[in-house]
């Protein structure tokens, strides 16, 4: 029986005109990267469980995607760990690897083993695919790429400004308006000080991070089932219904937290960003945005989330600082700070908004017709000039009827054909034909070339 070709549910194909589009993003993302001096790295697709286990909180770990150990990785089982059947014990004896979930934790390993190749502050940008086992949806997929920028070994809130900066630039790039919230994980750690509960601030930004999915009513049910007090969870509101300005806002939250170190310090980096602001052209809106809360668990200042303000979908940047997820690998007290773009999610807006230009979709801008030996032994020496000149061209490989060729051209938007048959080559010329226009016209190769090149 032949078996119905399938690929598992969250996954996609990208053909050609996909690929060159998502290639689009890419490009875009990385010309901004190394435009602010970042260097490109890359990480395997498994890491060791034991470096990806605990860095994104329960609700992460259980997204992991784990590999099964090579060999008859069942046979050192005893019976004992069999009949109690605890899956997480199971699986942590059946798995010693993983596929990454995000490339931070990667980055992080990356940068305690290389930490003696590599200059601080450490710049670097990095964009490959990773693994969640969520449930697939729209803009939410299992498997999907990612575009990474940090810096490491730098406390500066210049970074900060910086990554700000650079999502101004590609989201213009792109042609994409968006809105970029920003908060502090100190402040949120001095909300949960302030209402009674510091030791909950994971329950607590975890529940406050689905509040745009969920609603307030069940993120304080939530916060109830995580033994939060009804006193508690009522001091708690005026934050996540806070309205005004960012200087409102910050004044406003200075009074709340006068009594919390850490949410003060939490407001004064904020205030410095805010202020570095000033001092720069960026055009996107930058919103301070008390539920933000990233329900990652290694941030520690500064996070970021950036939304599209013209398609309903979820986050299609984010990120934030770290202050020692390096220390877990045995490299403590190195802060860093980064962003992520979703370059799947951002694909899916593009095509929303259909907002691709022609240029992404095109994969050779001139096709040459094939009539038979000698012509395409002609043929074949033009498209030696045109590549040289950096104008991306074919062949059609085969003499087959001038019908099947031009439906070639069609189906691949290929935007031009050139047409030489015996006349043009005793001419030493080109019948060069528009496929949008139908407009045609007899060049020389140099006028052909700077034709292609300036359409």
């Amino acid at each position: 029986m032949i078996q119905k070709p399938s690929i598992p549910k969250g996954t996609r194909d990208f053909g050609p005109e996909e690929m060159s589009r998502r290639n689009y993003i890419f490009d875009n993302i990385r010309s901004v990267f190394q435009k602010y001096a970042f260097q490109p790295i890359e990480t395997p697709a498994m890491e060791n469980l034991s470096s990806l286990l605990g860095k994104y909180g329960d609700e992460g770990d259980k997204l992991l995607f784990r590999i099964l150990n090579s060999g008859d990785f069942a046979a050192k089982i005893d019976e004992k760990a069999y009949s109690e059947k605890d899956s997480s014990i199971l699986s942590g004896l059946f798995c010693e690897k993983g596929l990454r979930y995000d490339l931070t934790v990667p980055f992080a390993r990356f940068v305690v083993q290389n930490r003696n190749e590599i200059s601080f502050p450490f710049k670097r940008y990095q964009i490959q695919p990773v693994w969640r086992a969520d449930r697939p949806q729209r803009g939410r997929y299992r498997e999907f790429y990612q575009c990474d920028v940090d810096v490491i070994g730098s406390n500066s809130l210049f970074n900060e400004l910086e990554l700000i900066q650079i999502i101004d630039e590609v989201f213009e790039l792109l042609n994409l308006k968006v809105a970029i919230k920003l908060n502090n994980r100190k402040v949120l750690a001095g909300i949960a000080e302030i209402i009674g509960h510091p030791e909950k601030i994971i329950d607590i930004t975890v529940a406050i991070d689905k509040l745009d999915k969920i609603g307030q009513e069940k993120v304080n049910q939530e916060l109830a089932e995580k033994g939060l007090d009804k006193g508690a969870i009522d001091k708690l509101q005026p934050f996540l219904l806070m309205k005004g300005s960012n200087e409102e806002k910050l004044n406003l939250m200075r009074k709340h937290l006068s009594n919390s170190e850490v949410g003060t310090k939490g407001l004064d980096e904020l205030q410095k960003v805010f202020s570095y602001l000033n001092l720069v052209e960026v055009n996107v809106p930058v919103e301070l945005d008390l539920t933000l809360a990233r329900g990652l668990n290694y941030y520690t200042g500064a996070i970021f989330e950036v939304k599209s303000t013209e398609v309903e979908i979820g986050s299609i940047c984010g990120g934030g600082r770290y202050d020692d997820l390096t220390g877990i690998f045995g490299l403590p007290d190195v802060s860093g700070v980064g962003i992520s773009f979703g370059a799947d999610r951002i694909y899916d807006v593009l095509l929303q908004l259909n907002r691709f230009p022609e240029s992404a979709r095109i994969s050779s801008k001139i096709m040459f017709v094939n009539f038979g030996e000698k012509e395409a032994e002609y043929c074949i020496q033009q498209l030696a000039k045109l590549r040289e000149a950096g104008i991306s061209s074919e062949l059609y490989p085969d003499s087959a009827k001038m019908k099947k060729q031009m439906s070639y051209a069609d189906n691949k938007k290929i935007p031009f054909v050139a047409i030489v048959g015996e006349n043009e080559i005793q001419q030493e010329k080109i019948n060069l034909k528009n496929m949008e226009t139908g407009e045609q016209k007899l060049l020389k190769i140099d006028e052909l070339i700077s034709s292609l090149i300036s359409s």
